[in-house]
């Protein structure tokens, strides 16, 4: 959604423009600005003009890889008529793909093709802002399979693509492969001819094993991660295991169990109980402040009303849980609480130095004492150590110097009641690890996985195995550490990711 309001008169113009669109760091914004500044481009420039100026300074080959890089949206047919820019701008725009209030796909092919140049004078956007821009789950509109074929074509050199041509010659006709065929243009017959496709580019390794290896890597990183994705979507949507002794209609995939209703807006709160000044001054938790960012950053995201409340003593976190379990959540489908903080194992500790029991905080959220509640998911995610031993994986080493830290806490055990979830950043006995820039190892990792998986619509058990996995395979200072998840969710839990709207003037 975006309102603008044109202050006319002698002098300066300005325009305050309102932008919402629901992704991290970017929800709500308002500023003046004049109103020739280039970023105002999409909002005030004759559109029909801005296209104009764009297709004039695209050259042939441009023309050719933007063509390529939209085949997901546009037929392969329609694109192969296009001649000229404009007639390409004509056909985004027939497809919805291109409008005035609308130029993220156009920012994205200018950004793919290099032409920064274009992007900045144009469209007011830079390549870092590209940069973060893309990086958003859901944002980009160009697919990986794309990205990674345009990305070869990119690497190849002409000899690359002379050789490419010679071994493609009993598979594509010789007309097909002549001197002048651009490499996008073989990738091209070669997808015609089935000889490659999304979930097939063996022969493409082949090839490319024979005269550059170093490029087949791109491929074998991008079946790796496509091969995880499928693995755990396999995980909760599995196959009949005897298909044939199905029905049709029971042969369709479909997950184990039904999921919790997100349906509210907000979806609940998030609570961040975060200590970082202790009375002690040498256990100050350096770094929680980024931890606590990222939870914010995450949760308002997945739209939660998200709040932060730091350095409390141990009667005041028991009070602070205790106040929002007595809250009133009958309009709400969720609850999620963040404890950062020192602790022992079964423990936490306040800033004074007094410890609070896990199972009292937890036993605040049972049925009878948080009705509004009762068969909703409680989530509590706790970063604190458990004990005051590195669990091994090579010979152990004290944690005296460097980035790394300690926080010392509790194990977790949940109440006979259904509908909590509680994850640990290490399971009992252990410690866990704090970067004192940029935040705690669990932390930082689980607010990545959520911004990666939330998108493809992945429960939280999943992700939350994800960054078991993660954060187990790092070494810190010679340990190792090992998260821990203890639920007694009934249903599956999948946050519901809000779509951002096409920008209206």
């Amino acid at each position: 959604m975006t309102w603008r309001q044109n202050s006319l008169g002698p002098g300066d113009q300005t325009v305050l423009v309102v932008s919402l669109c629901a992704a991290p760091s970017r929800w709500l914004t308002g500023q003046l600005v004049p109103l020739k500044s280039k970023s105002w481009c999409e909002m005030d420039r004759d559109f029909p003009k801005l296209l104009f100026d764009i297709s004039e300074a695209l050259v042939a080959d441009e023309l050719e890889a933007l063509k390529f890089l939209s085949l997901d949206y546009i037929p392969r047919r329609k694109l192969e008529a296009i001649r000229e820019p404009k007639a390409f701008f004509d056909v985004l725009q027939e497809k919805g793909m291109l409008e005035a209030g609308n130029l993220s796909f156009l920012r994205e092919l200018l950004y793919r093709i290099h032409r920064m140049d274009l992007l900045a004078a144009q469209l007011g956007c830079s390549r870092q802002e590209m940069d973060r821009e893309l990086r958003i789950p859901g944002r980009a509109q160009v697919s990986p399979y794309r990205q990674l074929l345009y990305g070869i074509a990119e690497d190849l050199t002409t000899d690359d693509c002379t050789s490419m041509k010679f071994l493609l010659q009993e598979q594509i006709p010789k007309n097909k492969l002549q001197e002048n065929a651009s490499l996008l243009k073989v990738l091209l017959e070669m997808e015609k001819k089935g000889i490659i496709k999304e979930d097939d580019l063996a022969m493409l390794k082949d090839i490319l094993k024979k005269i550059r290896p170093d490029v087949k890597k791109k491929i074998d990183a991008y079946e790796e991660k496509k091969q995880e994705e499928d693995s755990e979507e396999k995980l909760h949507h599995p196959v009949p295991e005897h298909p044939a002794e199905q029905g049709e209609e029971q042969q369709t995939e479909r997950p184990f169990v039904g999921s919790y209703k997100m349906k509210n807006n907000p979806h609940g709160y998030c609570v961040i109980l975060n200590n970082y000044s202790f009375k002690n001054l040498s256990q100050r938790r350096e770094g929680t402040q980024k931890d606590g960012e990222a939870v914010k950053e995450v949760f308002t995201w997945l739209q939660f009303e998200t709040v932060e409340h730091m350095d409390l003593e141990a009667k005041q976190i028991r009070a602070k849980v205790e106040e929002y379990s007595k809250k009133d959540h009958s309009n709400m489908d969720c609850f999620v609480c963040f404890i950062l903080s020192h602790g022992e194992k079964d423990k936490i500790k306040g800033i004074d130095d007094e410890l609070v029991n896990i199972k009292d905080l937890l036993s605040y959220f049972s049925g009878s004492n948080c009705p509004s509640l009762v068969g909703k998911p409680k989530l509590f995610f706790i970063q604190a150590c458990q004990g005051s031993v590195g669990h091994p994986a090579v010979p152990l080493q004290e944690d005296g110097s460097g980035h790394l830290e300690t926080d010392a806490v509790p194990q977790t055990s949940i109440p006979d009641q259904a509908d909590i979830l509680v994850g640990m950043a290490t399971v009992e006995d252990y410690e866990c690890y704090r970067d004192i820039k940029t935040g705690s190892v669990y932390v930082q990792c689980l607010c990545e996985k959520m911004k990666s998986l939330c998108p493809l619509r992945k429960d939280l058990v999943t992700i939350l195995t994800a960054v078991n996995n993660e954060v187990s395979s790092r070494v810190f200072k010679a340990s190792k550490q090992m998260p821990k998840i203890t639920s007694t969710l009934r249903k599956q839990l999948i946050f519901q990711i809000p779509q951002c709207p096409s920008t209206e003037k």
